[in-house]
């Protein structure tokens, strides 16, 4: 099935794993029962073509670069094959960022088994305590006519599981079905940044322990001035900020009198 699409598997990248390493990789599994068409969709969104007809028990994962955004992204894509029931799901639960889950608008059997495929993801979701972006996909749009499963229903079952929810055509529309792969890319890159952890910065604030007056002339004028002794008071930054703390070192003459360390933030000017 591979080689009909031109694309290399995920498992078999040989020495292309070397040139791939340094280019982010979202991993998106294809969810649904048979006949939904999650290999026409696949093959529409890496080849721009459409065929209808498929052996229903294969099951592979391709791989492609994709820009999304003016981003590079190596995107894998499992195109799994089950039947009418959820089987063996822990081979792409384990391994997926994000989900389609596919029904064909022309078969209402098909669209009640994607509530299956959503509550497993849901409570895999609650297991692992992540949350894993899943698009809610209504596909045959060129079979309106022989329409079984409104757009609504689609909507009210997105809307239940916390789902986006689009209506596309594997025979037609290749601008929208690639919108949805490249949005499925997006939705993991989002998720990625709530999910980062926030490190918090500091700047070093110098503070005096006493104050010392200048020496005084016989004249009544200033003579002298010593410098004082001061201790550091840590402030923590907003976590918005992004930014490095770049501690600049008095020199060997400036310690001999004493001079506190100049802390600078990079990136912000000093007036």
């Amino acid at each position: 099935m591979s080689s009909v699409f031109g694309k290399p598997r995920a498992g078999n990248l040989g020495p292309e794993r070397l040139v791939h390493s340094s280019i982010p990789e979202v991993n998106v599994a294809i969810l649904g029962c048979r006949g939904a068409g999650k290999s026409a969709l696949t093959v529409k969104f890496l080849t721009k073509r459409f065929i209808s007809e498929y052996d229903p028990n294969l099951e592979d994962t391709y791989t492609s670069e994709e820009t999304v955004d003016q981003q590079l992204i190596l995107l894998r894509v499992m195109d799994t094959a089950d039947q009418d029931v959820p089987r063996n799901c822990k081979r792409y639960l384990s391994w997926a960022q994000a989900f389609l889950v596919v029904y064909s608008i022309d078969d209402r059997r098909n669209f009640e088994g994607c509530s299956q495929y959503l509550e497993i993801i849901a409570h895999h979701a609650k297991e692992t305590q992540h949350d894993y972006p899943v698009l809610l996909l209504g596909n045959k749009l060129d079979m309106a006519q022989y329409r079984q499963v409104t757009k609504s229903e689609g909507m009210t079952l997105a809307s239940k599981f916390g789902c986006l929810f689009y209506e596309v055509s594997a025979c037609l529309d290749f601008e929208a079905v690639q919108h949805v792969f490249h949005e499925a890319i997006r939705e993991v890159r989002r998720e990625q940044e709530r999910s980062a952890p926030t490190r918090p910065l500091f700047i070093s604030e110098e503070r005096s322990i006493f104050h010392q007056p200048p020496l005084t002339a016989k004249h009544g004028l200033p003579s002298c001035t010593f410098n004082t002794l001061s201790t550091v008071n840590y402030k923590e930054m907003p976590a918005v900020a992004q930014a490095k703390l770049v501690t600049v070192k008095s020199s060997r003459a400036q310690s001999k009198r004493k001079a506190p360390t100049l802390t600078l933030l990079k990136g912000f000017k000093i007036f």
